[in-house]
């Protein structure tokens, strides 16, 4: 019969590459798309070139959508073409269009294109022009057959308030359309991204008017930059019970608009990597909504992407005032602050505007603790450090458990070897033996796998916290590393920056890959040498590969897999010489690099 060694062959060789595929393909699919993606949004951040693109027609042939005859061919001149009234709080700077009473120019003064504080601020929201468009509407519809004058998007209000609009100071606007009715709005905002937006309806016409509230999020092309799996990017929304609704850009340009009716609670809105726009409509009032795509027509138009709601009808009767209102969200996708929202202003499910994925029970815990951290340290690299510890403190027991079982399991490699050799030919028989040794010393064979299956999805969590935590963006660490969300940027090709030339993508082997790479060979080499040859080569050359693998993955992840190594490496080492087994490291360390010491020891001699 055949002997156990080349069973366990087998089973080594199929552990490493069903281990090499997950990171392999983890590379190829988000890793690599996601360096790209960086470098793509931050070529184009910096570039100034003007695409003479033309928006998509708007989909509702509402008021408010009416296409103008012409579009200004910049952002500038759209800004210059309307009347506004400045918005100035200590997150964002823009202004309101009287024309059409559009909230259509956001700037988000606490976060900027590149990691450059003096580079430009990030700009949410931009009038419709030539490069495209996204802003929010609110209003009125008519609900009944008899006409209305109405507001629209071509409607100039007048501000009864002059302005700026503060977290201190609301702004008036007012438009009265000639027949009986005056619509007047009132707009306030917080210190961080919530708009209240109070529509009164006064009523001084001879008859009843059925109105219908509505609010509208139009956006005129989608992120340049191809999306990754692992976040959702597009039109989103909670509508009442209908549970979460993600729709990427892509999929509402091919499918049938979502359509939702008679909901109460929740919200809709559009939402990129780092920043989101959101319409919260009266949290008790029943509504209908809709999450709808248009394709580009051709090569000269851009999609068009929909968030909205439309609120049961109100009957102004006449001589009264109706009323309804509504919330605007429009910034960066802060968890804590979004979670406060949710909170405070009872708004339903709110806190699934962050995409916390398919491991949200560590993930969501993990961002908190990391900001908890980052509040005492005042580093996210250090945070991340400290949670390293936290994570292994956490899980020491069973880590504990693992390394004793592996240092027993060394103390009885001679006779498990004894026994092997004696009962080769006879395999079940030597099954029986090795688990009767087994349960004599108290040894668990399995236990060794157990610290790296706990790690994986602690890994896998943490990688998901660094893509799309807001507080991860262009968070430094200490030296070289200016974005613990982007990859090391140095390599050992040009000397980490050295000589003046840049190297291909695959080639970005940084300092924190290859500080990685060294922890993982140092750790492996704590274990003695596998028996057969082809076994301690496949060994030898993991950490290679790994630091190959890892380089293009976010730097905060690469740090906290080192700093995983190091606590690993010392406990794993204070445990064996608890345990009284044999420490492999040095023994191992001397063989490894014995021949290129013989080699010098060679040319030394014939120099002499």
């Amino acid at each position: 019969m055949k002997s156990q060694q080349p069973d366990n062959q087998v089973n080594l060789l199929i552990a490493i590459v069903l281990s090499m595929v997950v990171l392999l393909g983890w590379s190829y699919f988000f890793a690599t798309p996601q360096m790209e993606a960086e470098r793509a949004r931050q070529a184009r951040e910096n570039s100034t070139t003007v695409k003479p693109n033309q928006p998509a027609a708007a989909i509702p042939s509402t008021p408010d959508a009416s296409p103008t005859a012409s579009k200004p061919a910049t952002r500038e001149l759209a800004l210059g073409a309307s009347p506004r009234i400045a918005i100035e709080t200590p997150s964002l700077r823009g202004s309101i269009s009287l024309k059409g009473a559009a909230f259509d120019d956001l700037s988000l003064l606490k976060h900027h294109e590149t990691v450059d504080p003096k580079s430009p601020n990030i700009v949410l929201f931009s009038p419709l022009s030539e490069v495209g468009g996204y802003f929010a509407r609110m209003g009125w519809a008519g609900a009944s057959g008899k006409p209305v004058k109405l507001p629209d998007s071509e409607t100039v209000w007048t501000a009864k308030t002059p302005g700026p609009l503060t977290p201190t100071a609301p702004v008036t606007l007012e438009w009265a359309n000639g027949e009986g009715l005056t619509f007047r709005r009132v707009v306030s905002v917080d210190e961080n991204y919530m708009f209240s937006i109070a529509d009164e309806v006064e009523n001084k016409s001879a008859g009843d008017i059925a109105l219908q509230p509505f609010a509208r999020i139009f956006r005129f092309g989608a992120p340049k930059i191809p999306a990754v799996w692992i976040q959702h990017e597009g039109l989103l929304g909670v509508p009442g019970n209908a549970g979460l609704q993600e729709i990427t850009f892509h999929n509402a340009t091919t499918e049938p608009p979502a359509k939702f009716e008679g909901k109460t609670g929740g919200w809709l809105g559009i939402t990129d990597k780092y920043w989101a726009s959101a319409i919260i409509p009266d949290q008790k009032i029943a509504y209908n909504a809709t999450l709808v795509g248009e394709p580009a027509k051709d090569a000269n138009h851009l999609p068009l992407f929909l968030a909205e709601f439309e609120a049961a009808p109100t009957v102004v009767a006449a001589g009264s005032v109706a009323s309804v209102k509504t919330q605007l969200y429009a910034g960066a996708k802060r968890a804590s602050l979004i979670e406060k929202y949710a909170e405070d202003l009872g708004i339903e499910k709110f806190d699934l505007m962050i995409d916390w994925g398919w491991f949200y029970f560590l993930t969501k815990p993990m961002n908190h603790a990391l900001t908890w951290l980052y509040g005492i340290l005042g580093n996210f690299g250090f945070a991340i450090l400290a949670l390293t510890v936290f994570v292994k403190l956490l899980f020491y027991p069973l880590a504990n458990k693992s390394y004793e079982s592996m240092a027993k399991m060394k103390k009885l490699q001679p006779q498990m070897e004894a026994m092997r050799e004696r009962f080769k030919d006879d395999k079940p028989r030597m099954q029986q033996e090795l688990m009767q040794l087994y349960q004599k010393e108290k040894i668990n064979p399995a236990a060794g796998c157990l610290p790296i299956l706990v790690q994986i999805p602690v890994f896998f969590a943490l990688y998901k916290v660094l893509f799309t935590s807001i507080d991860m963006r262009h968070a430094p660490f200490i030296g070289w590393i200016k974005d613990l969300s982007a990859p090391d940027p140095t390599s050992i090709f040009n000397l980490f920056g050295l000589l003046p030339y840049a190297v291909p993508d695959f080639l970005h082997i940084g300092v924190w890959p290859i500080i990685m790479g060294m922890t993982m060979w140092v750790q492996m080499q704590l274990n003695p040498p596998q028996p057969d040859p082809i076994q301690q080569q496949i060994f030898s050359w993991m950490p290679l590969m790994f630091t190959f693998l890892l380089a293009t993955f976010p730097a905060g992840l690469v740090i906290y897999w080192a700093w995983n190594n190091i606590l690993s490496i010392l406990q794993q080492y204070y445990i064996t010489k608890k345990q009284g087994a044999e420490i492999h490291l040095m023994a191992n360390v001397r063989r490894t690099f014995a021949p290129v010491l013989r080699l010098f020891g060679q040319s030394s001699e014939t120099k002499g």
